[in-house]
């Protein structure tokens, strides 16, 4: 009985962060979205986001989001499996960590002094004999330092999924005659799928997101979701087309979870 109290005691600050920071702040933009520019309860913002202007940006968030998980799983996915075969294994894991702990804004900006007309990437053309090119503010440059900021989350859980693999099955795939290509089809994707899913979680739901590198990196000439929202928040101050965009932008990522997410099957 006591021990029921102390849980449910427990269950208290839990409790109040999950109303305080996520059912409140999720009610308030669903009552916002209900009331257009002038402030007059409207269904208008809903009519608006089935217009051809916000399903093409949202085909193009989707599409963006795409490009950078496949790339980061493409990078991640070899990565995390050579990580489990060297020594200091760990060692490595957070040198590759370690990059996303520093501020997004920092990273930003360090990319900007790369990418930039007189920055290190055009100084390296020159020097190989392909001269100076546009780099910054390009579809590229945005996928690029994208993909750079999401992979250690893309490594991340593909390398403990790895790393917890029970090398019994490989090697019972070897002793059956399997080829690599095989054992990897067969054994090793199948029993990591669960790590792939997670990975593409964290990276795909952010990236549909994304609002910073959309001006810093690609000068707003990718417009995702996310750039919708602040602008609607910030200059046009139409705060309620702004709440009806972040609505569905839940909607989207609650569905994208739900497909995704893992299912523990019975033994």
């Amino acid at each position: 009985m006591e021990n029921k109290r102390t849980r449910g005691l427990y269950r208290i600050p839990y409790l109040l962060w999950i109303l305080l920071f996520v059912v409140v702040p999720i009610l308030l933009v669903l009552y916002y979205s209900f009331f257009d520019i002038e402030g007059n309860f409207s269904f208008v913002n809903y009519q608006k986001f089935f217009t051809p202007v916000y399903l093409k940006m949202t085909l193009s968030s989707f599409w963006y989001a795409f490009l950078i998980t496949a790339i980061s799983l493409l990078i991640s996915y070899p990565t995390a499996y050579l990580l489990t075969k060297t020594r200091h294994k760990q060692l490595w894991l957070l040198l590759i960590i370690v990059p996303s702990w520093i501020n997004l804004l920092l990273k930003a900006y360090a990319f900007i002094g790369i990418f930039g007309t007189y920055g290190a990437a055009n100084s390296f053309l020159k020097m190989i004999g392909i001269g100076s090119r546009q780099i910054l503010f390009t579809d590229f440059s945005f996928v690029f330092v994208s993909v750079y900021i999401f992979i250690p989350f893309m490594i991340l859980p593909i390398f403990n999924a790895l790393n917890e693999l029970n090398p019994t099955f490989i090697d019972a795939a070897n002793d059956l005659g399997a080829s690599k290509w095989t054992t990897f089809r067969r054994v090793i994707f199948p029993l990591t799928i669960d790590g792939v899913k997670s990975g593409c979680q964290v990276t795909f739901i952010p990236a549909l997101s994304l609002f910073m590198l959309t001006r810093l990196i690609a000068g707003n000439r990718v417009i995702t979701l996310g750039t919708s929202i602040e602008q609607h928040f910030l200059v046009t101050q139409d705060w309620g087309m702004g709440s009806t965009i972040a609505v569905f932008l839940i909607i989207i990522m609650v569905l994208i979870m739900v497909v995704t997410g893992t299912r523990k099957r019975g033994v």
